[in-house]
């Protein structure tokens, strides 16, 4: 499963993780970077998918939704 942790690279090249991330089971893992400028993107930009997955979970885990879509499942 993918995650997504803010860090700042520093002119250093060292990388500085703003939250720490668990450190991978076996070895190290491998990374994607993505550079943005400062002020290119918001905050929410960046964060928005693990701050809109709670608010969604409330909706989908829901047991009246279940039943709102009951209709548009295959017959078992």
């Amino acid at each position: 499963m993918l995650q997504t942790y803010e860090a700042v690279l520093e002119a250093d090249g060292h990388l500085h993780f703003l939250e720490q991330p668990p450190t991978p089971t076996r070895g190290g893992c491998r990374v994607l970077v993505t550079m943005i400028e400062p002020g290119e993107a918001s905050d929410s930009a960046l964060c928005g998918a693990r701050l809109s997955e709670p608010a969604l979970a409330e909706d989908w885990l829901n047991p009246a939704e279940d039943a709102a879509w009951a209709h548009l499942q295959a017959s078992r």
